[in-house]
């Protein structure tokens, strides 16, 4: 997504204000447009098709509630009306309008989670109504619902992919990064996930693991070096492919633990869903990677 004058502008400003002039190229390069979703009361399912987390979906007669390879009903995890999503945003790699569902299978271990993403045309959602969860779905939980509203924000490198030796001088260091990250990205109370941005971790290999499983399905060694050398090999030798596919998985979302709705990932961790560029563009959710962080 491309940023709009006026959020550049806005950036270059609290660059200056924070005290980070010295580094203001490597963060501008380096800061990536987000969407948040903020909690905005709890869903009374009266309108349908409204964005929401937890409770129940709404969906369309013939949406086949997603199971898991063991017969067991996945558990539901939100729905985003795309249209709502992406209508501040033309460049948005996201389909401009339809309903994208994300649905969980059980959340161990924390890598290659059973999941399911679904898209529905909006000319398909005429028949969508609520739908209630199976009494027993893959995570044995209830869950409450909340709409939720959409707003664009940018997110400069979090503390797994920051260059340490860019932002730091004799003056600033992390702890006041800190203080201008949430001044860029505006995070504030009631945000229950983001589209896009960093993947929260303690390291910078979230896109490795995904692309590897993703390409190759082979599972993460917990070493980029030997991930880029599995994907290396996958492009025949190709180098500059392999970086620019790692470079291209995308972080589709990233759904927070929140005790009103009742998630919980693990230790009040983190569940994560990633995409390539490519198969984002062409539609394709059934190709993306859910792992799960929790320090």
């Amino acid at each position: 997504m491309n940023w709009n004058e006026h959020q550049r502008i806005q950036l270059e400003s609290l660059i200056v204000e924070h005290g980070f002039a010295h580094a203001s190229q490597y963060i501008i390069e380096n800061t990536r447009s987000t969407i948040r979703l903020t909690k905005d009361g709890a869903a009374d399912y009266v309108s349908s098709c409204e964005s929401r987390v937890g409770g129940d979906p709404d969906l369309p007669s013939q949406v086949k509630w997603p199971m898991t390879s063991d017969g067991i009903p996945m558990t539901f995890l939100a729905q985003l009306h795309l249209r709502e999503v992406t209508d501040y945003d033309e460049s948005s790699p996201l389909p401009a309008n339809g309903m994208l569902y994300f649905f969980v299978g059980i959340d161990e271990p924390a890598y290659n989670i059973e999941h399911r993403v679904l898209v529905v045309p909006e000319d398909q959602l005429g028949s969508a109504e609520r739908r209630i969860s199976p009494e027993v779905t893959a995570l044995e939980g209830s869950y409450n619902g909340f709409r939720v509203i959409a707003s664009p924000s940018l997110e400069p490198p979090n503390y797994a992919y920051v260059d340490y030796e860019q932002i730091e001088n004799e003056t600033v260091g992390y702890e006041e990064y800190e203080d201008l990250s949430f001044a860029i990205s505006g995070a504030g109370k009631g945000e229950v996930a983001r589209l896009f941005g960093y993947p929260m971790g303690q390291h910078d290999d979230s896109e490795y693991e995904a692309a590897l499983m993703l390409l190759t399905g082979a599972n993460y060694s917990y070493s980029k070096t030997e991930a880029l050398k599995h994907l290396i090999a996958h492009f025949a030798g190709d180098e500059t492919k392999a970086k620019q596919e790692i470079q291209d998985t995308l972080m589709l979302l990233e759904l927070e633990s929140d005790q009103e709705i009742g998630f919980c990932w693990w230790d009040a961790g983190v569940l994560q869903f990633f995409i390539r560029k490519e198969d984002l563009l062409a539609g394709r959710f059934d190709r993306t990677y859910c792992s799960l962080y929790s320090s």
